[in-house]
């Protein structure tokens, strides 16, 4: 099992004829993902083709809009490669769509550019679950990629993560990869993003193939404190913390948009506090996080 993605999911590319659009839809597909397509409005008819494991050379069809993609395709995921002044756009776009997952990976999005994408959606009755933006997005090993993630750090295992931070992400299914994951998701370290770690938290204690549990939060605005408290009241599964940012200084802006402290709110010691009083086992490096997991599940 997984959550929000799996070997059966269809996705497209948002922007698939750019840079980075390009690169990434080939290390998808090397992945194992369903690429079927991709969209550009200046280049829809054409295609673009790409090395698919075990088909050779595919030929990808690009569309004008989400939704032709979506008629054309069956798609039921998009990965937004889009530069940061066309983000809005491009997630408005795949939200009236009602794709029901979208990815934004994009960074740099301008703060009321994400919050009015997140209330369009929410208008909607949350028909489309929106990842990101400035993230890695969501990885299911051995089935499917939408995102950056690097593909080949880990394989199939019990853990579940959801992390804002991309790098911490990639570190600890390394450090993990030998028990490996249901799904990892890269939820971003803006102030306003789509899925919270609370989504992910309750997605992994409803799946029955995820053991535990390990989050991964930053200094900075209260999300991990509210997360604390949801586990205190609704996740049965062992849960581990790691929160970025205990040595950074008092007062100073540090690192992602959303990584702002005021007085002891938003601080590492703060949010560690809050989440052991919820019965999670903070470490205070990665690689201590990763080795109270391994502790967990050697008991288990």
């Amino acid at each position: 099992m997984s959550i929000y993605l799996n070997k059966d999911s269809k996705v497209i590319v948002q922007g698939i004829t750019g840079g980075e659009g390009s690169k990434h839809t080939a290390l998808m597909l090397k992945a194992g993902t369903n690429v079927v397509g991709g969209v550009n409005a200046r280049k829809a008819g054409t295609t673009v083709t790409h090395e698919k494991p075990g088909a050779g050379e595919v030929q990808l069809p690009v569309f004008a809009s989400v939704s032709e993609a979506m008629e054309a395709t069956g798609a039921d995921v998009s990965v937004a490669f889009v530069p940061p002044k066309f983000t809005k756009d491009a997630m408005i776009e795949a939200i009236d769509a009602e794709i029901p997952l979208l990815v934004v990976i994009t960074e740099g999005v301008p703060v009321g550019d994400a919050a009015e994408a997140w209330a369009h959606a929410k208008s909607k009755g949350g028909t489309t679950r929106i990842i990101g933006p400035n993230c890695p997005g969501i990885i299911t090993p051995g089935e499917a990629l939408a995102g950056i993630t690097p593909a080949n750090i880990t394989g199939k295992g019990p853990i579940g993560l959801v992390s804002k931070s991309g790098t911490l992400t990639y570190q600890m299914m390394f450090e993990l990869n030998d028990f490996g994951f249901s799904t990892a998701i890269g939820i971003g370290g803006d102030p306003v993003i789509g899925t919270t770690h609370i989504d992910a938290l309750e997605a992994f204690e409803n799946d029955p193939e995820t053991k535990a549990i390990v989050m991964i939060g930053e200094i900075g605005g209260d999300a991990e404190e509210r997360a604390a408290e949801y586990i205190k009241d609704n996740v049965t599964k062992p849960v581990v913390g790691y929160v970025a940012g205990f040595t950074a200084p008092e007062g100073k802006t540090m690192g992602h948009a959303g990584a702002i402290v005021s007085g002891s709110a938003g601080t590492a010691s703060a949010k560690k506090e809050a989440l052991e009083a919820a019965g999670v086992k903070v470490g205070k490096t990665p690689s201590e996080t990763a080795q109270l997991m391994r502790e967990i599940l050697q008991a288990s």
